[in-house]
């Protein structure tokens, strides 16, 4: 399936950069030209970039890693949400708190005490407790709940970090950084491309390029997750085709087993789209200057 075109990316808004006085230099390779003071995204390398995220989250997950989605500014919260929550994969979308990668030890003791409240909730215990004492427990695990959540049942470490608004979620990049956690974002002409490993140059404002990026990464996260399961029913497959029959001898030996393991190869057709300049839908003024 295609990853998504220009077309789309252009309908979104993905073009749309900051105003050219507040821009990063390192982002000048990305952007095509300027109009009306604000720099316009060269949607070609946007969409090649795109692809290359595309087919490393989908890899990530094919080999049984999880991805940490995180945008917590209020075009993304929602969407974030909804897109980890159908794939099946963990998400921050309201506060990013001070090492929850470089000191997860502590926020995974946070996460036990969240679900121990859940227990005694469920298991009636509340019942015998004053109700004032109910209600300061209720406020602990609305308050655990919202900034913790999305990561409730995160046991280890993710495999990669996505990221929406590199300015603000600085934090989790340095954290990722510090641990060699592979990071994805959408990275606009006021960011720095070096401190992240998948760019994706768009516009990281606009709610319908946060919807059509988030919503594809969670398409190659849920394709990643199928060719796993795929590779494992293969290999039992394989297992039970070929049954290990031992046989009793005088002399002591050991059996050998040859088992070959079966590689799912998913190729993708990608077929790049026609051709949509964006000098046609928008006319380019001045390139950036140094």
């Amino acid at each position: 399936m295609a990853v998504t075109t220009i077309r789309q990316l252009l309908e979104s808004g993905a073009h749309f950069g900051h105003q050219t006085n507040r821009w990063n230099p390192k982002m000048k390779r990305y952007i095509f030209g300027s109009r009306n003071g604000i720099y316009i995204i060269d949607l070609q390398q946007t969409l090649n970039k795109f692809r290359e995220a595309y087919e490393f989250i989908r890899r990530t997950t094919a080999r049984g890693d999880k991805i940490l989605f995180v945008g917590t500014k209020k075009q993304a919260q929602e969407i974030v949400a909804s897109e980890a929550m159908r794939a099946q994969q963990f998400y921050v979308n309201q506060r990013w708190l001070g090492g929850m990668l470089t000191n997860f030890t502590t926020i995974k003791k946070s996460l036990d005490r969240l679900r121990e409240y859940e227990h005694m909730q469920d298991a009636g215990l509340w019942e015998s407790l004053p109700k004032k004492e109910v209600l300061q427990l209720q406020k602990k695990i609305d308050k655990l709940d919202k900034l913790l959540g999305g990561i409730k049942s995160m046991e280890t470490l993710p495999g990669a970090v996505f990221i929406i608004d590199c300015k603000k979620e600085k934090i989790a990049i340095s954290e990722a950084k510090k641990l060699g956690i592979p990071t994805v974002a959408i990275v606009d002409t006021n960011c720095d491309p070096d401190d992240i490993d998948y760019v994706i140059p768009g516009n990281d404002d606009a709610i319908r390029t946060i919807r059509l990026v988030t919503a594809r990464l969670a398409d190659a996260v849920s394709e990643g997750m199928h060719e796993r399961q795929a590779t494992f029913l293969d290999g039992a497959g394989v297992s039970a085709a070929a049954p290990i029959y031992v046989h009793e001898s005088t002399q002591q030996g050991a059996s050998e087993a040859e088992s070959s393991d079966a590689t799912v190869s998913v190729a993708e057709d990608v077929t790049a789209p026609s051709t949509v300049s964006v000098a046609e839908s928008e006319s380019t003024e001045s390139r950036p200057s140094e």
